[in-house]
């Protein structure tokens, strides 16, 4: 079993209260199963809030694990883009091969609800950290996990915490790119680092991999070359390593939801799974933000877009906010702000209001800056927009918008005339 379902379905058995945002009073005291029980509609709830679509999510796990599978790669989604353990219990349902996580404390949480098979996208230096990852390698045999390194150094701290008796630790050699993030620079020192890891009794070479979405934030020429060489940086250092270097089968991992397209073009030939070419290769895509995907960054940049895809993604994520002013004509400000949505990658986009009991579009609309709990909704004058008018918003990056929520309501169909709460997700962030 991949994860605990038994687990994740206890949440329902939990209580909602005033900690839970947007969640109406009378619910406060009841289960989730319980208040579910009563149909709840969107108008029952708070603002502002931020809503999931079932029919959205249902859609974007299909388009990516089908696109996945055409292209002969493994799919491992970013458990932290939503920290919710019923999405991850939906995505390895439907096909994935694990997840992946970016600290040792998220690694912790995924394996209170039994995630079987985790690429911790980090390296996994913090003592206290390393000594809980041992112990549960030992406690459970069929617990498997990957981490990274990008140093000599990282190799000694992590061989000399690892113990003896704890199964080998996993590791994968993390290339990099001129100015971003961790990983190696250049072929030799990721040899190094490479037969640093060999050399070590406790732990096991046991691929390479990268996060090529630090390089480019657009599909423009200078952004898609920078990608371009990354990926062939960690396709060059497998190519290395499988030539009697790999203490057994390898992993190669990239990707963020930017440019998997870029990431199959240049690693996907390297998938070999049954060894036919010598060391058996499992090459994985570790995109994460397609679940939701978004009506911002991701929409502009991913392949899977209207422009660029047969079955594109689409967002299954809106904020709802209520006008609680309009001090000046042409300015109308919400209830929503940075505690409540996204705005590190755009701010949030006016899409419709409620306005007696109807919806109507907001034409040449835009939110212009954002307070703690305020949006600055920008309009024309004649615009008519009454205070306490609801405005649903399309929103920018999932990332940033799941950690401002422990319990996210879930609509049935956002399109649909009268959508209904049908599930509500928990996360912990």
């Amino acid at each position: 079993m991949d994860i605990d379902r038994q687990a994740v379905e206890a949440l329902t058995d939990r209580v909602i209260g005033p900690e839970h945002k947007a969640l109406p009073p009378a619910a406060w005291g009841s289960t989730v199963r319980e208040f579910l029980a009563t149909a709840p509609v969107p108008a029952d709830f708070q603002t502002p809030l931020l809503t999931l679509d079932r029919a959205a999510l249902a859609a974007n796990t299909a388009i990516m694990g089908d696109w996945a599978a055409a292209h002969g790669v493994r799919l491992a989604p970013h458990g932290k883009t939503t920290m919710a353990p019923r999405l991850w219990a939906d995505q390895l349902a439907a096909g994935s091969w694990g997840l992946t996580f970016a600290t040792l404390w998220q690694v912790q949480l995924a394996r209170a609800y039994r995630v079987r098979r985790i690429v911790l996208a980090n390296e996994a230096l913090d003592p206290v950290g390393v000594a809980w990852l041992a112990a549960e390698a030992e406690h459970d045999p069929e617990f498997e996990c990957w981490c990274w390194v990008d140093s000599v150094v990282a190799v000694d701290l992590l061989r000399r915490r690892w113990p003896a008796g704890a199964p080998p630790l996993r590791v994968l050699v993390e290339v990099g790119g001129p100015g971003g993030r961790t990983g190696t620079r250049d072929l030799a020192t990721a040899r190094a680092v490479a037969d640093a890891v060999h050399g070590a009794d406790t732990l096991r070479l046991a691929g390479v991999g990268g996060y090529e979405g630090i390089l480019g934030a657009d599909r423009g020429p200078a952004a898609l070359a920078a990608v371009r060489a990354m990926l062939d940086a960690i396709a060059g250092l497998h190519e290395y390593l499988r030539d009697g270097v790999y203490d057994d089968a390898a992993l190669v991992t990239a990707g963020g939801s930017a440019y998997p397209d870029l990431v199959v073009e240049r690693l996907a030939e390297l998938s070999d799974e049954a060894g036919a070419r010598g060391t058996p290769t499992t090459v994985v895509l570790r995109a994460g933000a397609y679940l939701v995907h978004d009506d911002g960054f991701y929409a502009g940049i991913s392949p899977l877009t209207p422009d660029r895809a047969r079955r594109p993604l689409r967002s299954a994520m809106h904020g709802w906010a209520r006008v609680v002013s309009r001090p000046e004509p042409g300015l109308a400000l919400l209830d929503a702000g940075k505690r409540d949505l996204p705005y590190d990658k755009g701010f949030p986009v006016p899409q419709r209001a409620l306005i007696d009991g109807a919806w109507t579009a907001l034409p040449d609309a835009s939110v212009t800056g954002m307070d703690d709990q305020h949006a600055y909704l920008r309009l024309p004058a004649e615009t008519a927009l009454p205070v306490g008018s609801t405005v649903r918003l399309g929103l920018s990056h999932p990332c940033t918008a799941f950690d401002k929520w422990r319990l996210i309501p879930v609509l049935d169909d956002v399109e649909a005339p009268a959508p209904r709460v049908i599930d509500l997700v928990h996360t912990f962030f």
